[in-house]
């Protein structure tokens, strides 16, 4: 798979995870990026964060990386003919103080990415609202509830645990404005 501008986000993750994963990094898409691909661009992010599942020397992220063409800056990688920028966040692949249990995988072609389930998703964006009060994340959060099938009883669990209750009742309620499945 050639990397143009026009390479939709979902297909350069799973280039960069195959490749990675060929280079035995292993890897899971995190953050705006899976709210990106679950909302099919309803909310657009330009920037892809993957987590290490283990630790992994910089230098052969690099190596790997710059076998795809993408060049270094400063922690994050660009490629020439793409406008989305690629990072690798540390280990461990959590949401708020729990590890992430479900990694969903999407098939392109012969590639797969793997990334947040759903649920995970919408917890991962959860946790910036709780945690920093990002109402954008709070938005991104509903944006999911809406287009893809998330477990809220697991949502309110993973929440009661953040200490989080009012925070969720807010969430709840924005989720189940024009959906019947929250």
């Amino acid at each position: 798979m050639k990397i143009t501008p026009r390479l939709p986000l979902a297909d350069l993750g799973a280039l960069v995870c195959d490749t990675c994963l060929k280079n035995g990094i292993d890897i899971v898409l995190s953050g705006g990026a899976c709210v990106s691909i679950y909302t099919k661009n309803r909310y657009r992010s330009f920037d892809l964060d993957f987590v290490l599942r283990s630790p992994v020397p910089r230098k052969k992220i690099k190596g790997t990386m710059e076998g795809l063409g993408f060049l270094p800056d400063g922690r994050h990688f660009r490629h020439p003919a793409n406008p989305y920028i690629v990072d690798f966040l540390l280990p461990p692949l959590s949401v708020g103080e729990e590890p992430v249990r479900e990694i969903s995988e999407i098939r392109s072609g012969e590639m797969t990415l793997r990334l947040l389930s759903p649920t995970d998703c919408v917890k991962d964006r959860l946790a910036a609202y709780y945690h920093w009060n990002d109402r954008s994340s709070l938005e991104q959060a509903v944006l999911v509830c809406r287009d893809q099938d998330v477990d809220m009883r697991e949502v309110r669990r993973w929440s009661l645990n953040e200490d989080k209750r009012p925070e969720f009742e807010v969430f709840k309620v924005l989720a189940a404005k024009g959906n019947d499945r929250a």
